[in-house]
């Protein structure tokens, strides 16, 4: 058997796509087996990315052809590798068409597509609609982006959406650590991009909410990680709140970094309104964290009352509120950890395997 995954990248940027992307081909290249092949074509990607490769797939081997962001070279490479393959995971939605046309020059080729969240919650063009179609399988990261496709696209069949969740890496988990102390000021985490075009992540929100929780908390600090060029208005609401060091900027960090944020922090908080899914709410539980997540998207479906709170999106009162009570009333270090071993690499794996095996004829959700 021949895997082709197709993504926008793997290794240019370190957002949850290109996260999720590498569990992919690291899942498709252990389950390849004895004579079996995979490719993988990212657009995005330049230069020599073997030895981030290696680090990621260890002692197996896919074969990565990356396109320094040329769209002509990304179409004719993955025409040239679909041609000799037998199925197509396609990483974005974007790409999915170049998947119809790679399946027009090799019948016996089929593809599937993973539905991340916010790219698919929308009305679809004509050609897109008709590369849905068919798809042999759609894996969507939650439930409530598979009923956004389907409701936006009548005519696909609902056996032909399954829910495949996301999951984290396997080699990120530090290992377990105590819950925060009763009445220790609480270290607020939030991981996000802060670009313009994703207003709806809820730095600001967290910004916002700063001057209620120090009020209760008057040693709580913020810290923000992550990059981007919506970090300068931020930086400005948060001196307009006169928050001074409680809100730290940290800019991008590298994994030690992040590794030691986490592990560092009393909770995670990241109240947006458009989560496909929430990556980063499984990083932080896997260090055993409480979340903060908005009653959104995909996020309900990742963060409950047992591991977090959730709150309205835009509602800077109950951010506040749901701040004092993880610090108050601790989560269950037990109950956060049994959430995590829902999404744990192993399972989702398995899960990948059991549905390419499966093809387009079980029924299931």
């Amino acid at each position: 058997m021949k895997t082709l995954l197709i993504c926008p990248d793997l290794f240019n940027a370190e957002g949850g796509i290109a996260r999720i992307m590498r569990l992919y081909l690291r899942a498709l290249c252990e389950q390849a087996g004895p004579g079996g092949e995979v490719g993988c074509v990212a657009q995005l990607d330049s230069g020599d990315t073997s030895a981030r490769l290696k680090m990621l797939l260890g002692e197996h081997h896919a074969r990565i052809d990356n396109c320094e962001r040329s769209r002509v070279g990304f179409l004719f490479i993955v025409l040239l590798r679909g041609f000799g393959a037998h199925r197509i995971v396609c990483g974005h939605l974007h790409q999915l068409i170049i998947a119809r046309l790679a399946k027009m020059l090799n019948p016996r080729l089929d593809y599937y597509l993973v539905a991340h969240g916010i790219e698919v919650w929308r009305p679809y063009t004509l050609l897109e609609r008709a590369a849905l179609r068919g798809t042999r399988r759609i894996f969507c990261v939650s439930e409530y982006t598979r009923r956004q496709m389907l409701r936006f696209d009548s005519s696909l069949a609902p056996g032909q959406l399954v829910v495949l969740p996301n999951t984290f890496d396997p080699v990120f988990k530090a290992g377990s650590v105590p819950p925060p102390s009763p009445g220790r000021h609480p270290r607020i985490l939030v991981v996000s991009r802060l670009v313009n075009s994703d207003p709806y992540k809820g730095v600001d929100l967290m910004i916002e909410a700063m001057p209620a929780i120090l009020r209760q908390f008057p040693t709580a600090q913020l810290r923000v990680v992550g990059g981007g060029d919506a970090r300068a208005s931020l930086e400005a609401l948060a001196r307009e709140r006169s928050l001074g060091d409680a809100v730290r900027f940290l800019g991008l960090v590298d994994d030690a970094v992040l590794r030691d944020e986490y592990q560092s922090c009393d909770l995670f908080a990241l109240p947006s309104r458009k989560e496909g899914f929430g990556l980063v709410y499984l990083e932080a539980m896997s260090y055993g964290k409480p979340c903060v997540a908005a009653r959104a998207g995909g996020a309900p479906e990742v963060v409950d009352d047992h591991v977090g709170a959730l709150v309205e999106y835009g509602n800077v009162e109950q951010i506040a509120l749901a701040v004092a009570d993880l610090v108050r009333h601790p989560r269950n270090a037990k109950a956060i950890a049994a959430r995590v071993v829902q999404f744990s690499y192993a399972n989702f794996s398995a899960k990948l395997a059991a549905l390419l095996e499966a093809g387009g004829d079980a029924d299931e959700k």
